[in-house]
């Protein structure tokens, strides 16, 4: 069964928030910057990341499979941090210093997408046994 758009919306929010808040707990001192920024990131990621899973599913109708391999799925990491590392540099992310250096947001965020992609294409799949006979649900 393909991850239906709702599925992968709650997929990337509870990953994300589990998984991704706990690594962001951990990375925050090795990048050092304080929790207030790397959790502002990591919400912006969040809710950003609603609106390319929107975008994505759009561009999956026009797939014979109406999805993507699995690569696809880690290589968004470039078009994704792009747009956020665009944003930071407009200051257009409420609650983040006027400057972010461009190395703390680059460990960050390529760690986080790493983990969390491995965390779904892999032990996820463990607990959440009948995750992907539900279209990717969680709930």
């Amino acid at each position: 069964m393909l991850p239906t758009l709702n599925g992968r919306i709650q997929t990337r929010v509870l990953v994300l928030l589990v998984v991704g808040g706990l690594w962001t707990l951990v990375i925050s001192p090795l990048v050092g910057q304080p929790y207030a920024v790397t959790y502002v990131v990591l919400l912006a990621v969040i809710v950003l990341g609603v609106g390319w899973e929107l975008l994505y599913h759009l561009i999956q109708q026009f797939r014979w499979e109406k999805d993507w391999p699995t690569l696809f799925g880690l290589l968004t990491a470039i078009n994704e941090g792009a747009l956020l590392w665009l944003l930071i540099s407009l200051h257009a992310v409420p609650g983040l210093p006027r400057e972010v250096p461009f190395g703390a947001f680059l460990g960050q965020f390529l760690t986080t997408w790493i983990i969390v992609w491995i965390v779904v294409n892999g032990p996820m799949r463990v607990p959440f046994v009948h995750w992907r006979f539900r279209g990717g649900r969680l709930i």
